[in-house]
């Protein structure tokens, strides 16, 4: 593409980064609500096999859910427009497994409602990777760097206050590791975003480019879980051990799913350094899932529930001033200059990278579902009603009415975003 292509039109550009904005706060909700399950490393199980079980949730959701709304030809078409794609996507994957390893290490040690904003320290890496990468912030003006830039600051002061808190509510006097596992997995995550960026602004479709990012979680998890367990006996029998709670750890992977796909269009239409610190406002919907569901952290001192909220909402607020950093036309300029860097790097049709750049697709009308979109669906469904029917309720002391309340909030930001995408973007 030619760096010197005309601007997207102003209201086309503010209708993508509205998409970009909703998408971001959507995907807090899904991914906050996704931890969940991991509270059952209270009843005994290993966090490697409960990573392991929520990304076979996650591998199946990945394949599902793009071949409903997409379908596997569509997706087939982008990767042959783009197939160095590939490669990033798995190596993306890869990193991903083993940050979301680490998480669970770091809920049993310092608890959900500690952990979830100290690995939220990728937004700040996100922002780095953007700028120095991406030609993000470039040409924003100042008042938008120094929004974004202060933003990082608030975010920093929100994770120490935190960090602080979580050394007197530790389980076991695992503080300290606890802490080093939450950033240790937001430094792999933030790392994981430079492919997600790279793929957008050549053009692919964020349901083609998860597909094949599920390819490198699902191997990696599988390595670590080998190596963890010792070996295929001792990893199935854990896991025969542990088949009347796989079906929550599945459902916690699909919700993540949900959410991160709302999370790779923030980060395609405002960019990793504003859709990353978004999609980490799940850091408050952790906390509400923490406090009010789980219960956690009660009968603690009022300094520890100071220290805790008042950390969250400085972080969140943190993210606010990021998020409203809109980006600009001239902004907008330097992101097709990147764009057409990778392009040329890659020798991707200028077209499809144009298209990309304002949610359009550059192929032919949708193509009819296939036998295979089909038996893709109905064998991911088929696996969640065989667990489903011989699951049982954890022995946990719930706030049901937060459940459900949380839920209905849940879908309806999923079905208010999703209209929104669609009618926005037709899901390019």
């Amino acid at each position: 593409m030619d760096p010197l292509a005309p601007s997207l039109d102003p209201s086309r550009l503010r209708r993508l980064q509205l998409a970009g904005v909703a998408s971001g706060f959507t995907a807090g909700a899904w991914l906050g609500a996704a931890e969940a399950p991991t509270k059952m490393v209270v009843l005994g199980l290993s966090p490697v096999v409960i990573s392991l079980a929520m990304v076979v949730g996650v591998f199946l959701a990945r394949w599902s859910l793009p071949a409903l709304l997409r379908g596997t030809t569509a997706i087939g078409a982008d990767v042959r427009q783009a197939p160095h794609l590939v490669v990033w996507a798995i190596l993306a994957g890869c990193l991903w497994a083993v940050a979301n390893t680490l998480t669970i290490y770091a809920i049993k040690d310092i608890g959900l409602s500690v952990a979830f904003p100290l690995w939220n320290a990728n937004s700040l890496l996100g922002i780095l990777w953007g700028a120095v990468f991406f030609n993000e912030l470039r040409g924003a003006g100042w008042s938008r760097v120094v929004a974004v830039l202060g933003g990082a600051a608030v975010m920093c002061a929100g994770a120490t206050l935190l960090a602080v808190a979580s050394a007197a509510q530790a389980p076991a006097g695992h503080a300290a590791r606890g802490v080093a596992a939450a950033l240790a997995a937001g430094a792999l995550w933030g790392t994981m975003y430079i492919p997600y960026r790279k793929a957008y602004l050549t053009g692919m479709n964020p349901l083609a480019f998860v597909t094949f990012f599920t390819v490198g979680e699902l191997g990696m998890m599988t390595a670590l879980a080998l190596g963890d367990r010792g070996g295929v006996a001792a990893l199935v029998a854990d896991l025969g051990a542990a088949r009347d709670v796989l079906f929550w750890l599945l459902l916690g992977g699909f919700v993540w799913v949900v959410g991160d796909l709302f999370q790779q269009y923030a980060a395609k239409y405002v960019g990793i350094s504003r859709g990353i610190p978004l999609s980490n406002t799940n850091q408050l919907w952790g906390l509400v899932w923490g406090l009010l569901v789980f219960g956690e952290l009660h009968g603690g001192a009022r300094a520890t529930y100071a220290q805790v909220i008042g950390g969250s909402l400085l972080m969140a607020l943190g993210a606010a001033l990021i998020a409203l950093a809109s980006a600009t036309g001239p902004e907008h300029r330097r992101w097709q200059e990147a764009a057409a860097r990778e392009g040329q790097r890659y020798r991707i049709d200028p077209a499809v990278v144009r298209a990309g750049l304002a949610g359009e697709s550059a192929g032919g009308p949708a193509r009819r579902r296939t036998w295979l979109d089909w038996t893709l669906v109905t064998s991911a469904t088929a696996v969640f009603i065989g667990l489903g029917l011989v699951a049982r309720v954890p022995d946990l002391r719930l706030g049901w009415g937060w459940v459900a309340g949380l839920t209905v909030a849940m879908l309806a930001l999923l079905a208010g975003t999703g209209v929104l995408l669609w009618r926005t973007t037709r899901f390019n």
